[in-house]
């Protein structure tokens, strides 16, 4: 044994570290400049891009919040990470508008349908909820990995040496690295996510266990429920769920994840496809949080963020040697391949947007690669101090989820409505931001518990989904306001916006280096209105959109049907 770990645990885990760092490093030979770099090209299929998408998304501290949550509150703790299920079939529809802008970054967007201004503060917020994220998600795979050793890797040193794994590719390679090495770790997180489940179950009973031990403990609970009358009610669920969907798309890395491909069909499959795996993982993440409410009933000591780790720890070892190597490998790979996909979006985000537009212009493509790859490097330093900030990964993960909402707001005005303006953008941002920092102190918690109703209140706090639905509103209602008394913004500025949205990417389309350019000869689409106003950009969706809509809806609802039904197994 060597800091708590067989020799055969540390041979699979020095064989994935390996082949992970040769895979990222051969894709930095197809890096010659920013598009490559920020978007890898634009030459991935859909089978690279449903592993993007995913291993973007998931990372060991979304199976640690979920199994922490699962094992303090039950069943409902799913929705930890199920609050961005009803937003999923949303995604079919939000990737093709993101390819259709032809950018490298949000931040264009924002440049091209607002102003300058707007594009730098989003560059501002864009890098603060990556960088917050990236230090989310080092927290839960360093508790988990100090789980997993007893303690013999401290969380902080685990930390660290994910980085430094993580540094050794990304910067060179950027996205093609991402993209690339994703295919493998994709694979591997979802062996994470179900490699504990059989053990788990077996350790505790089974499910029939599951319902004999945790009913007699916990009977004033609704432990089996997807909802509770306590903290995750429907409401918390359908706010959080509103809230994911609106700042979805504000979120840096999402344009790389829709855009990557070569057609807009592999951003719509990758997407919405990527992430209905990720919708399934998280069950398995929820019922080995059950298992651990049984199986350390008798242990308080043991951490709601440990309880992934810890029943990795003891139930692994006894199944085949290396087991717990491939489970910290899962665990390694699905974090570095989050925060390479975070930290080149961020870095694309300041080079772009702040770096190239307000401080170096007209410089080679070469000096913007090299910045976009120093950035990052500063970027993901900031994220590692992050990590250290926070006390739990389920009060990093809702920070996360608010924070990613700011300007969300924003984005949709622009995209729905000719008449939003600069500054009704700034106005929403600065709305959202005021109302969630108000509402965030010790001082109004305070009032609030004293005099709002009840059901406003939670744990003597006003409750995350009520402050979420005030932030959300302020947002839109200031941004509209403020749109509707200031200047409009140029027409024929907006014209080339809404002729770039409405007009589908070719297959054969060369990559533009500029953003919202149709190439030389290409007309722009023009696609049926659903609301005859001249002001409002809301298009008929066409038959394939409505198509996969509908299917993505479709396996949406049978996830929720097959949890209720798993619910009442051994009951």
């Amino acid at each position: 044994m060597f800091l708590g770990l067989s020799w055969a645990d540390w041979l699979t885990l020095l064989l994935y570290v390996a082949l992970t760092v040769w895979a990222g490093i051969a894709a930095t030979r197809k890096v010659k400049d920013t598009i490559d770099f920020f978007m890898g090209g634009r030459r991935f299929g859909k089978a690279f891009l449903i592993f993007f998408a995913f291993g973007a998304g998931t990372s060991g501290n979304d199976a640690v919040g979920v199994s922490s949550k699962t094992y303090t509150s039950g069943l409902s703790g799913i929705w930890y990470q199920w609050l961005w299920l009803f937003c999923t079939p949303f995604y079919w529809l939000i990737a093709p508008i993101m390819r259709r802008m032809r950018c490298l970054t949000t931040g264009d967007y924002f440049e091209h349908r607002f102003d300058g201004s707007v594009a730098g503060l989003y560059t501002f917020v864009g890098v603060l909820q990556l960088t917050v994220n990236i230090g989310v998600i080092q927290l839960g795979a360093g508790s988990m990995i100090e789980g997993i050793t007893g303690g013999a890797i401290s969380r902080n040193a685990a930390i660290i040496g994910m980085t430094v794994l993580m540094l050794a590719y990304g910067v060179a390679g950027g996205l093609s690295a991402a993209v690339v090495t994703d295919f493998l770790q994709g694979i591997l997180t979802v062996v994470l996510s179900f490699i504990l489940l059989p053990f788990a179950l077996d350790a505790a009973g089974g499910f029939a266990g599951l319902h004999e031990v945790i009913e007699r403990e916990f009977p004033e609970k609704e432990m089996f429920s997807l909802s509770s009358p306590g903290e995750i009610n429907l409401f918390w669920i359908g706010m959080l769920g509103l809230n994911s969907l609106i700042g979805i798309v504000t979120q840096p890395h999402i344009i790389g994840v829709c855009a990557a491909g070569r057609t807009e069909m592999d951003g719509r499959v990758g997407f919405a496809g990527g992430n209905l795996i990720k919708r399934v993982c998280t069950i398995a993440w929820t019922v080995v949080g059950l298992c651990a409410i049984v199986m350390y009933l008798d242990r308080p000591e043991v951490k709601p963020d440990s309880v992934f780790g810890e029943a990795a720890k003891d139930l692994l070892p006894g199944v085949a040697p290396g087991l717990v190597g491939l489970f910290l490998a899962a665990l390694i790979a699905s974090v570095v391949s989050s925060t390479n996909a975070f930290m080149v979006s961020s870095s694309g985000l300041f080079t772009q947007n702040f770096y190239r537009r307000w401080l170096v212009r007209d410089r080679d493509d070469r000096h913007y690669l090299w910045v976009g790859r120093m950035s990052g490097l500063v970027i993901v330093i900031i994220g590692v101090w992050f990590s250290f900030q926070f006390t739990s990964v389920p009060n990093g993960l809702v920070t996360f989820f608010k924070l990613q909402a700011m300007m969300g707001p924003a984005f949709w005005i622009g995209l729905m409505w000719r008449r939003a303006t600069s500054a009704g953008a700034w106005a929403a941002t600065l709305a959202a931001f005021g109302i969630l920092w108000a509402t965030s102190l010790a001082g109004f918690h305070t009032w609030a518990a004293e005099n709002l109703p009840e059901y406003m209140i939670w744990n003597g706090k006003f409750r995350d989904s009520w402050q979420i639905f005030f932030y959300l509103l302020g947002g839109f209602g200031v941004g509209i306001l403020v749109s509707f008394v200031t200047p409009r913004t140029s027409k024929e500025k907006l014209d080339r916006v809404f002729a770039c949205i409405r007009t589908p990417v070719n297959e054969a389309e060369p990559h533009q280096p500029e953003p919202f350019m149709l190439p030389p000869g290409m007309k722009p689409h023009e696609p049926r209105k659903l609301f005859k106003h001249p002001d409002l950009e809301i298009y008929w969706p066409s038959g394939v959109a409505l198509a996969g809509f509908a299917v993505v809806w479709a396996a949406v609802a049978l996830m929720i049907g097959f949890v209720f039904w798993m619910a009442t197994w051994g009951a």
